[in-house]
């Protein structure tokens, strides 16, 4: 059964996903010409993972404090996941011929269940003290 927190993540993580769909896109058409698909993919993932990042803290852990901590444990939750999704839409797009509109979104589907168990069990988690 979802509880509230469990909606806000997937509320907040659509349009995290959307977001960091049309950040890989749009820097894609932009740059192509200009970088290499690895560098688009690195600028994008610190761009969407950024954004992920603020969205979650406010609207879905509403966790108080610890900025730079959280942002921090983000980077380590994605990190991996970044890395594979970097190599993936390489793969895709230069290797296979893949449409970059379809390669952007096989990766990001990837990091939907990763994230959510990572930030809640890591990024986001406070160990309450026994007083």
């Amino acid at each position: 059964m979802l509880n509230q927190a469990n909606v806000r993540y997937l509320l907040v993580g659509s349009v995290n996903t959307l977001a960091g769909y049309l950040i890989g896109v749009g820097l894609y058409k932009a740059m192509d010409s200009n970088l290499d698909i690895i560098w688009i993919g690195v600028i994008s993932n610190i761009l969407s993972i950024t954004v992920s990042f603020l969205t979650y803290k406010t609207l879905v852990f509403r966790t108080k404090g610890m900025w730079l901590l959280e942002y921090m444990k983000s980077y380590i939750v994605y990190g991996g996941i970044a890395l594979i999704g970097i190599f993936f839409l390489w793969f895709f797009v230069e290797k296979m011929k893949i449409s970059i509109w379809i390669a952007q979104g096989l990766v990001i589907g990837v990091t939907v269940i990763f994230s959510y168990i990572g930030h809640s069990q890591f990024t986001f988690h406070r160990r309450e003290t026994l007083e």
